[in-house]
This record gives C-alpha cells, sequence and structure tokens, in this order.
C-alpha cells in the first residue's frame, strides 16, 4: 500500500519579529515586578516570555491543506466539489478583498502579515458562503492544486 502525500500544505506561521515581541513582552513583566525582588523578576521574565510566545506560537500555527477531496482551512473542511474557480490574489487585491470588497456571509482564514490570497468560489447552494478567503504564501499553487482535487473528484 503506497501512501500519498498531500498535495498542497503550508503552515502560516506567524513572523519572526513576532518572537522579538514575546521577549519583549517577558522583559516588560519583568520591569513591572523588579520592585518585588530578583525571584519574581526572574518569573516575571520567564512567565512573561513563555506566554507570549504561546500565544505567538498558537496563532501562527494555523494550517492550509488539499487533502482527500477536501480544503482544509484553520477549522474548516470543505469538499472540493463544492467549490468553484479559485482566484490568485497580489498584496492589493488582497487588500481590497480583506476590506471594502469583503463580503460579511464569507469565510476569512486571514493572516494580515501575508501580502498575497486566494480567493475561492463556493458553489454549493445550501450554503450561505458566497467566498473563502485564503491568506497564503504561494496562491499559485493552492489554486493549482484545488483544481487537480477537483478534477479527481469529478
Amino acid at each position: 500500500m503506497q501512501l500519498s502525500a498531500a498535495p498542497y500544505e503550508e503552515r502560516l506561521t506567524a513572523p519572526r519579529t513576532w518572537w522579538l515581541v514575546s521577549v519583549l513582552a517577558g522583559c516588560s513583566l519583568a520591569l513591572i515586578l523588579l520592585p518585588f525582588g530578583t525571584l519574581p523578576m526572574l518569573g516575571g521574565l520567564v512567565g512573561g516570555t513563555a506566554a507570549a510566545a504561546v500565544v505567538a506560537s498558537s496563532y501562527g500555527s494555523v494550517r492550509v491543506r488539499v487533502v482527500g477531496g477536501s480544503l482544509i482551512a484553520g477549522e474548516a473542511k470543505i469538499p472540493v466539489t463544492a467549490l468553484g474557480e479559485a482566484e490568485v490574489l497580489d498584496a492589493e487585491q488582497a487588500r481590497a478583498w480583506r476590506t471594502h470588497r469583503a463580503d460579511t456571509r464569507a469565510f476569512m482564514l486571514l493572516r494580515a502579515y501575508i501580502p498575497t490570497a486566494l480567493r475561492v468560489e463556493v458553489t454549493d447552494p445550501e450554503d450561505p458562503t458566497p467566498y473563502l478567503y485564503l491568506s497564503t504564501r504561494e496562491p499559485e499553487r493552492l489554486a493549482q492544486a484545488l483544481k487537480a482535487a477537483q478534477e479527481a473528484a469529478r
């Protein structure tokens, strides 16, 4: 039995600067606790840094995958048969679709630190969601993977 790899998988990791912010949050908590002594200050440094790092890591742990005839984007799992055409969005188009062109009914897996995105029409008549907006660093590859999965599902 041969296992096939997923045609597309991406983890939308947080930018490196967020890890610096985590250290700065720890330093801030250490300074707040400095009047209480050295041990509380060190605890604040370690605890504050760790807590901020956990938040940055969890926010950046979301994945976008096309596997098994489904698009899995964060917590959403949509069969590719319910999806229509995919539109690759450059930085300017992506900004427009997440601001003034956005539909409040749309599913948006939005990460503002990722400039490009993919907009995919939802063709299921029973689903009120008009489209999916997916932040991705490789929108062309995701669009190709969706198209290949849709053709395989037919």
